[in-house]
């Protein structure tokens, strides 16, 4: 991949000013380290709240009366049967049952659901996806939104200084907590975490009132 087919995460400008090193990724150019490096980012996040920025992966809504077929169709899962706000890890299967990708599907409410799918195959998702919705009442809409995380045993109260409260979401859960918000409890860190999906705009003010709290500090994907 050329430099010209590289992808920039919107938030580029915030990690360049925080001295991140950056690396090529999924075709991204991601912040892999922070000058505190990878042993004390690692730490930091163990003891406290490491923040992240995941934006090349990729969220897609599913709406519409055949939404919850569509995903039973895309995955080995049962979406009608899922609660209002809860989460699953599952995965897109190809006709021959191979995995395609793995993600976390939501149940936003009884006809639609948020798919967080993984930046590497975030096209062939799409594609597939659109393919099966040829042949259900769905639709499917891809979502530009900056998309971070806050993970370890400080995020919460982190989050709840810079106005977002968490206390009564559950792991594997997610709410709408403003307009064009997405935020669920959930992580890859092993730690306690959230996952939220909000406008530019929203997330740089977002990102500037963590980073007051000397708990936060960027975190890289390395």
């Amino acid at each position: 991949m050329t430099g010209e087919d590289t992808k920039h995460l919107p938030l580029e400008d915030l990690h360049s000013a925080a001295g991140a090193r950056f690396g090529a990724f999924a075709g991204w150019s991601m912040p892999l380290t922070y000058p505190a490096g990878v042993m004390k980012e690692h730490l930091h996040t163990r003891e406290h709240a490491g923040l992240f920025d995941i934006s090349h992966m990729k969220l897609f809504e599913v709406g519409g009366p055949g939404a919850a077929a569509l995903l039973n169709r895309a995955c080995p899962l049962d979406a009608g049967a899922m609660e209002i706000a809860q989460s699953k890890y599952t995965f897109f299967l190809n006709e021959a049952a191979g995995v395609i990708d793995d993600l976390i599907v939501t149940r936003l409410d009884d006809g639609r659901f948020m798919v967080v799918a993984n930046a590497g195959n975030a096209a062939e998702d799409e594609r597939h996806l659109r393919a099966l919705a040829a042949d259900f009442d769905a639709k499917v809409e891809p979502l530009d939104r900056v998309f971070l995380a806050i993970q370890g045993p400080d995020a919460w109260a982190a989050l709840s200084r810079a106005g977002i409260e968490t206390g009564s979401l559950l792991f594997m859960h997610s709410v709408e907590p403003r307009q064009n918000w997405f935020m669920s409890r959930s992580g890859y860190t092993g730690e306690d975490g959230f996952e939220i999906g909000l406008p530019e705009a929203d997330a740089r003010d977002l990102v500037g009132k963590l980073l007051q709290d000397e708990r936060v500090q960027w975190i890289g994907l390395a």
